[in-house]
């Protein structure tokens, strides 16, 4: 029985015949998935069937927030959504922060699993066990943050909690996003399948509290955990100061700052202008997620020109790179416009700028024309470009219809070549960090189950000198397959599938994670883990995934990087000459499969897989 930490209760809702039922929570899916992640991809792999069309109503949309949400325990307030993604045709899994993830345990679930497509726009409404399908016809077209008033507006109570989309996701662009305040559940197309399923928003209320198994054991491990923060040289003395900023600045120092299409790092940096002492500058304040001690959300104003007065969230470290650094543009107050446009569209930033920068790259090699631009000069550094082509990707019009579904998408539709320009793996585009100079970075990028994604397996070791659980050279490719996995497992166990913001594992709790989760866990929800057990969890959530892809015809040759990665050495700065040799990809992929257990071609084995209770999955496999 389930003492505390969950509320016992999944809620499934059929939009195609705007039926709701509860569930019970089964105490054998918390302790082996724990939540988050770990419930999202455990339903889908059960109940999306192989071959599945994204965009089509099999295809189920699961918001999971884990048990440390809505609690006291520091940086919780996470949620992962879960579906399989139009963008790569993999799990695609997101997390996002906010009000919105503890507001929907308030409301009573630990889960809520969408199913079906509605026959005409709905909002989803969720007040305290109670459920409702409203109209969404008269906002339909509204941008996200005006989409988010007008509800509570109409639903009288400025306290709900709103998730929604976009123009791109009722577009179905995808790479469109969910947004739930300002906050993005980005990348992997979910606002897309959102979209498909004509759900505009979500929107939630909720008055419960969460309960707690032992309160003085709880108390106790939740205590070491603002320890170990308070006790962090980076957490508040630089995290809750500059948030992901702070990043730029190092990996430029690193020489791993991605600009312009990969094709200038270390050549160009523009870290002068829109690194940590520019982004003070603009600065306004800052904000913070449900009950978090740390606060790392930056608000930021620009101040200058056309864009003078626009005001954003962020831009995060992954925005400063793919709105700037990877198109060529250094002025601040361009990104913070161009970020405040992909929110209110419900454009993921990260793939929208990596497509513009494909863009400019072929442009300025004239491959694309002005004919195909629709007369707009899309060079390096255009800032009014990119601004247009932002709209155009989410309206799908000209030049941004062929964009907006991604860069590999759109390299197969323009040909000549051009697929070797297309920074992605698997069909998502590449993160900020460049890993030809920093490996077990990169070989997390090749491995996650959601394509290239530095949120899986984030290499801390290597970006931050984090010496847990050994310090490594960041340009030796040796070792880094057991590397890999333990991030990657790490991450899952302790971030993804509690929830608790993954910063902190990187920052202040890489020593303390395993010990930390048994420790709340116990406190709060009564179930005993070990520390083993509870990474255990990550390398089962990791499995299961591979297990899915593997269902849907992923191999070896989708763990490959881009070709410039192989070829093309970084030409400037403290990475120079470094990068990513054919022969290295294809050592530390048999290393890291071994590590796993996995076949040569990547494919979990029967042993493994029986290992971890997922034998059902192995007798799929095996059909297949």
């Amino acid at each position: 029985m389930l003492k505390g930490g969950y509320t016992g209760k999944i809620l499934r809702v059929n939009l195609t015949d705007k039926s709701s039922k509860e569930e019970k929570t089964d105490e054998q899916l918390t302790r082996e998935y724990i939540g988050g992640a770990g419930f999202g991809i455990k339903y889908l792999f059960d109940e999306v069937p192989a071959g599945a069309d994204p965009l089509g109503p099999e295809n189920k949309l699961i918001f999971a927030p884990g048990p440390f949400t809505g609690t006291n325990v520091p940086c919780a307030s996470r949620i992962a959504v879960t579906a399989k993604s139009p963008l790569t045709g993999a799990v695609g899994m997101a997390l996002s922060g906010g009000d919105f993830p503890a507001e929907l345990k308030f409301a009573g679930y630990d889960a809520l699993i969408i199913e079906g497509k509605a026959s005409e726009p709905l909002i989803l409404w969720i007040k305290d066990g109670e459920v409702k399908f409203r109209s969404a016809k008269a906002y339909r077209g509204t941008r996200t943050f005006d989409c988010q008033q007008m509800i509570k507006d109409d639903l009288r109570d400025q306290n709900i909690r709103v998730a929604c989309i976009g123009p791109a996701g009722e577009n179905i662009s995808k790479m469109a996003c969910i947004i739930n305040e300002r906050r993005a559940i980005g990348r992997k197309g979910l606002g897309a399948v959102m979209g498909s399923k004509n759900l505009k928003a979500i929107a939630v209320r909720g008055t419960n509290e969460v309960p707690i198994a032992d309160q003085g054991a709880y108390k106790e491990a939740v205590s070491a955990m603002r320890k170990d923060l308070k006790e962090s040289p980076v957490a508040y003395p630089m995290f809750s100061v500059h948030g992901s900023v702070l990043a730029l600045d190092t990996t430029s120092e690193l020489g791993i700052f991605s600009t312009k299409n990969w094709t200038a790092t270390g050549v160009w940096d523009p870290v002068k202008k829109i690194g940590m002492d520019a982004n003070q500058e603009q600065k306004i304040g800052r904000t913070r997620c449900y009950n978090c001690p740390v606060g790392c959300s930056q608000l930021k104003l620009a101040r200058g020109g056309e864009y003078a007065g626009v005001f954003t969230e962020g831009p995060e470290y992954e925005t400063l790179y793919s709105l700037g650094g990877n198109v060529g543009i250094d002025n601040l107050d361009a990104v913070i416009a161009a970020d405040r446009l992909c929110d209110e569209l419900g454009l993921d930033t990260i793939s929208a700028g990596v497509a513009v920068g494909f863009a400019m790259e072929l442009y300025e090699k004239g491959i694309l024309t002005d004919k195909d631009t629709g007369g707009i000069k899309l060079n390096f550094g255009n800032d009014k470009a990119l601004m247009a082509l932002l709209l155009d990707m989410a309206y799908k019009r000209g030049l941004g219809a062929v964009l907006t579904d991604g860069t590999r998408i759109a390299a197969e539709k323009i040909g000549q070549g051009t697929d070797k320009y297309a920074m992605h793996i698997k069909g998502l585009e590449m993160p900020a960090y460049d890993v030809r100079g920093a490996k077990a970075h990169g070989l997390n990028y090749a491995t996650s189950y959601t394509g290239a994604d530095h949120n899986r397996g984030y290499a801390f070791q290597e970006i931050f000198g984090v010496p847990v659980p050994e310090e490594v050279d960041r340009f030796v490719s040796k070792g880094k397959g057991k590397l890999t996995k333990w991030n990657q497992d790490m991450r899952a166990a302790t971030c993804d599938c509690p929830t608790i913001c993954a910063f902190m594992l990187d920052m202040a709790f890489a020593h303390t994670a395993l010990k930390n989760t048994a420790a709340v866990m116990k406190g709060l929800t009564g179930l005993d883990l070990s520390e083993d057990e509870v990474y255990a969890v990550g390398e089962r959530v990791n499995n299961l995934a591979r297990a899915f892809n593997v269902r849907e015809g992923f191999t070896r040759d989708d763990d490959h990087f881009p070709e410039r990665l192989l070829t093309e050495p970084i030409q400037g700065g403290n990475s120079k000459g470094q990068y990513i040799k054919p022969e290295e990809q294809e050592e530390m992929l048999d290393e890291y499969y071994e590590a796993r257990g996995w076949t040569p071609e990547g494919v979990p084995t029967a042993g493994k897989l029986d290992e971890l209770n997922l034998g059902y999955a192995a007798a799929l496999l095996k059909r297949k």
